[in-house]
């Protein structure tokens, strides 16, 4: 399938993101459709079908962030791609990557919570890795989540068996209000250097007010 026929739902395109999402002068472009259901989800209405802001074809993508490739070229930036899960977009991104500046910088965002072809297919067109991983106990990312994350540490491992992948990952471990403690943030990321993790963004997600969540 060419890049004309390939379309994508789209949440959002956020312009002119500095060291936030990848190195340099950043395009946000955020995916409709994810893997998971997370209980405190930024953009939850990349679930919901009423959520989608447009539909585009690689080349729209392409006409609507290029005005920005003098930013990209000269800080090293470009675009990364996020949702929602961008990775089950993986043939569009993939199509976008090959018409697109080969001088832009590719970021993606995303659990890994995905079948390996998706990973196997951006693999040569990504540059950097940023992983939200949750947690590595399977109960409370299941919790969390409402799936296994068995997958998610399979495609780590898998990722991380790449030559020169420990410098393109960057594995985010939060600290999850009601799901996790200090003590699993500290066994995660024991875990993570174990298997060859070298950069660990720790944080804090932050629980709405409105939200109340009953432990089992």
């Amino acid at each position: 399938m060419n890049s004309m026929e390939l379309r994508a739902p789209i949440i959002a395109v956020a312009r002119h993101r500095l060291s936030i999402d990848g190195q340099g002068v950043t395009s946000l472009v955020a995916f409709h459709g994810c893997t998971l259901h997370c209980r405190y989800c930024l953009n939850a209405q990349c679930l919901r079908p009423e959520g989608v802001w447009r539909t585009v074809t690689p080349d729209d993508l392409l006409d609507e962030v290029k005005v920005d490739n003098l930013y990209f070229l000269a800080t090293g930036g470009g675009v990364t791609f996020g949702g929602g899960e961008p990775a089950i977009r993986s043939e569009f991104i993939e199509a976008f990557c090959r018409i697109a500046p080969p001088e832009w910088h590719f970021t993606i965002e995303t659990a890994l919570n995905v079948d390996r072809q998706h990973l196997e297919r951006l693999l040569p067109h990504i540059h950097e890795y940023i992983i939200d991983i949750k947690d590595v106990n399977p109960e409370i990312y299941r919790r969390y989540t409402g799936q296994d994350n068995q997958r998610v540490f399979d495609n780590l491992q898998w990722l991380l068996s790449h030559d020169g992948m420990a410098e393109r990952v960057v594995v985010r471990v939060p600290h999850i209000p009601d799901f996790n403690t200090d003590e699993d943030v500290h066994h995660t990321r024991d875990y993570l250097a174990s298997i060859g993790v070298t950069r660990v963004d720790e944080f804090n997600y932050l629980r709405r007010p409105q939200e109340s969540i009953n432990k089992p």
